[in-house]
């Protein structure tokens, strides 16, 4: 049955702080505590061109249009106060925003506010995963009803990777829902018109107004996994989470999700984001039988650098570089290694490190393919058996690894290297019987850094010659001319990772 409205809201600022800027989710909002397989047809989106005029009531006409379909999401769980503080970026910033001091051990109800939109007339409805993840209850109020009305409703599937989540009312109102309907994100374009209408602090159904500002913006969701973003900058506040992007003719092109904010700002800046919604549009079915499987073949990669193409024996800037093979992951019993570039997979071109992990996400897991990759500038042909992504695996090693000096200079590459000596091998959790030479400190803007190298790094190799100590190290590296390219192969929290350096 529907319940009452709580009504203690405060405000919640969700920051990852850079320098004092950082991103802020934009869903959680009161922080007083916070919050079998069925056929399912993809609703249709409207890829046609944008035309027509724009007036004084176009904005009017869309809000009036599209709000009934806009509903928010309240959700309680049970966390504990020492996990709450972490969450928001550690005791001295939740002390700086809301002057409590710190809690540990207890746990209490924690409720968060969010937005979502409904997508069927059975009572589906698309947010976002951070809105509902490790919610014990969420509700839903609709468009047009008395506040303190609220439907419950249940997680149905989620998907970290687009922040997308799929929930459906188990008790609905006695008239029928009104759908969105999908537009085409592929179609979007920086200086687009769009409208935003959510949940901001807790004031329902609020319409905002702003253009596209860019495309494609990189937004970490996992451990090196990135997810490119719209750009707006129509309002989008705390509580706006999960909430649609609508272009000029009332269709969701985007699910608004966070916002840039910084220290000293909890609320809208000018920099919102949205995922894609061409991005959720094709997880829907997926969403839909409560997961979504993607594939992977264990692999870290990088763009190739654009001043070593000639090295590569590439006349183009195209292909993904690997630089770590996971051991007894499928590309390392493909026979991948670290300093390959991976042209195709499946018989298609690889333009780039991104396409490569839209590729491969792409194929079902168990299957085998083809891959041409490009070793010491001569393609080869390998075959593949793609392995299902496990996400939380995934970021469990990344966390673990995280977790986890007489030196030689090395003029124009801003380094300094140690001899691997068997403490700092025992130290370093280097193998047995393995030489070659520590980084023991760095330049910050030299090119080592820049190139990715960080202190405790074992160089295994220099230009697929192995080094067995600092000197022999530091000799390969003087050899190389200024401007050339150092092909370094090094030792980094129990896997081997392939970099590329510039020598000044």
């Amino acid at each position: 049955m529907p319940t009452r409205k709580t009504t203690a809201f405060y405000t919640v600022l969700i920051a990852v702080a850079s320098l004092a800027v950082g991103m802020v989710i934009a869903s959680r909002l009161d922080l007083s505590p916070t919050s079998g397989a069925q056929t399912f047809d993809v609703p249709p989106a409207n890829s046609a061109p944008i035309t027509g005029p724009l007036d004084a009531t176009t904005f009017r006409n869309i809000a009036r249009t599209v709000s009934p379909s806009v509903v928010n999401i309240r959700t309680e769980s049970l966390q504990r106060g020492q996990e709450l503080t972490e969450f928001f970026g550690g005791d001295d910033l939740f002390r700086r925003f809301f002057g409590q001091p710190r809690e540990f051990g207890r746990a209490r109800p924690m409720v968060a506010a969010g937005t979502g939109f409904i997508i069927s007339k059975d009572g589906l409805i698309l947010t976002n995963n951070h809105v509902v993840e490790g919610a014990d209850k969420v509700e839903v109020s609709l468009y047009g009803e008395d506040d303190d009305v609220r439907y419950p409703a249940r997680v149905v599937g989620r998907d970290p990777l687009t922040d997308s989540a799929l929930i459906e009312l188990t008790e609905r109102p006695d008239h029928e829902l009104p759908e969105a309907r999908f537009g085409d994100s592929s179609q979007v374009q920086p200086g687009d018109w769009v409208m935003a209408i959510g949940n901001p602090f807790g004031l329902a159904h609020t319409v905002s107004v702003g253009v596209v500002s860019a495309l494609e913006r990189p937004f970490e969701v996992a451990d090196r996994r990135w997810l490119n973003m719209i750009q707006t900058d129509a309002a989008i506040n705390p509580g706006n989470s999960g909430g649609p992007l609508l272009n000029l003719r009332g269709e969701v092109v985007g699910m608004n999700t966070a916002i840039y904010a910084d220290s000293r700002q909890a609320g809208n800046i000018g920099i919102g984001f949205a995922v894609p919604i061409n991005d959720v549009r094709t997880l829907l079915p997926q969403l839909r039988t409560g997961k979504v499987t993607r594939g992977m073949i264990g692999v870290q990669i990088r763009p190739v650098p654009r001043e070593a193409l000639e090295e590569f024996g590439l006349t183009e800037r195209k292909g993904a570089l690997v630089v770590a093979v996971s051991r007894g992951g499928p590309a390392a019993k493909a026979g991948v290694e670290p300093g390959d570039v991976i042209l195709e997979i499946n018989g298609k071109p690889v333009a780039s490190n991104d396409e490569l992990v839209k590729l491969v996400m792409n194929l079902k897991p168990g299957t085998t393919v083809p891959m041409k990759v490009l070793r010491d500038r001569k393609p080869q042909t390998l075959n593949i058996t793609i392995d299902e992504l496990n996400l939380e695996a995934e970021n469990g090693r990344a966390r673990a690894g995280r977790e986890g000096s007489g030196s030689d200079e090395t003029a124009g590459f801003g380094m300094s290297l140690g001899n691997l000596t068997a403490e700092r091998a025992r130290q370093l959790g280097v193998p047995a019987g393995t030489t070659g030479a520590v980084v023991m400190d760095l330049d910050p803007s030299g090119t080592a850094a820049r190139g990715g190298l960080q202190r405790g790094d074992v160089i295994l190799e220099v230009n697929r010659t192995r080094v067995s100590s600092a000197a022999e190290a530091s000799r390969e590296l003087q050899s190389i001319r200024s401007g050339g390219i150092a092909m370094l192969l090094v030792w980094r929290q129990n896997q081997e990772l392939f970099l590329t350096v510039r020598k000044e």
